[in-house]
């Protein structure tokens, strides 16, 4: 499969990534499925992991992988269409730039995952009431959580879909590092055996 073409399968990818970990950040909001004050937030949340590092900052490299056309692979080795072998170099580039978005996210997500929730303890103060994940082994610990309702499994399934969608969103992108490094040593003519016409096999 031409590198261009493969480019457009990795673009959709993270195209489909972007708007899961947009979501999901976005219900992140509202903690339980309910509207809370916003000072009753976890601080994580604000740092938009799913919004800015895998969502709109991955629009970025998704929508240029999804530039490269299936027949630009077959003109870079011909001097009409040299310019195709840069575009793959760029890609190289956007991919970095996705990589390290995703690896914004996944830092948050995990962070946010071994500190636990902002809630309503005990003694009626909002604060985090769990300590080095602990209540990640023991769920007996998760009365300590009075208020949101359900915010500790809320907030655990949301951050952990946004670190999942990261570590998905990083595979991609080095994926299409390698891809690009492929397309601009025009390999990918070769798969399509379209510089024959140039005396290159």
């Amino acid at each position: 499969m031409c590198a261009g073409n493969f480019a457009k399968c990795l673009g959709g990818t993270l195209t489909l990534l972007s708007v899961i970990a947009f979501t999901a950040n976005i219900l992140l909001f509202f903690p339980g499925g309910k509207e809370v004050d916003i000072h009753h937030l976890s601080e994580e949340v604000w740092f938009f992991g799913g919004i800015l590092g895998s969502g709109l900052l991955m629009l970025l490299p998704a929508n240029m992988f999804l530039g490269l056309k299936e027949s630009d692979c077959c003109g870079c080795c011909g001097t009409k269409r040299c310019g195709n072998r840069y575009a793959m170099f760029a890609s190289i580039l956007f991919a970095v730039i996705g990589f390290l978005g995703a690896g914004y996210s996944f830092v948050i997500s995990a962070f946010s995952i071994q500190k636990g929730p902002k809630c309503l303890m005990d003694n009626n103060e909002w604060g985090y009431p769990f300590h080095n994940g602990d209540y990640l082994s023991d769920e007996d610990l998760w009365s300590k959580c009075r208020e949101p309702k359900n915010v500790i499994s809320w907030n655990l399934t949301l951050f952990s879909i946004l670190l999942i969608v990261a570590v998905m969103q990083m595979v991609v992108c080095a994926i299409q590092v390698v891809n690009g490094l492929l397309g601009t040593v025009c390999i990918d003519c070769q798969c399509c055996g379209c510089c024959r016409g140039y005396g290159r096999v």
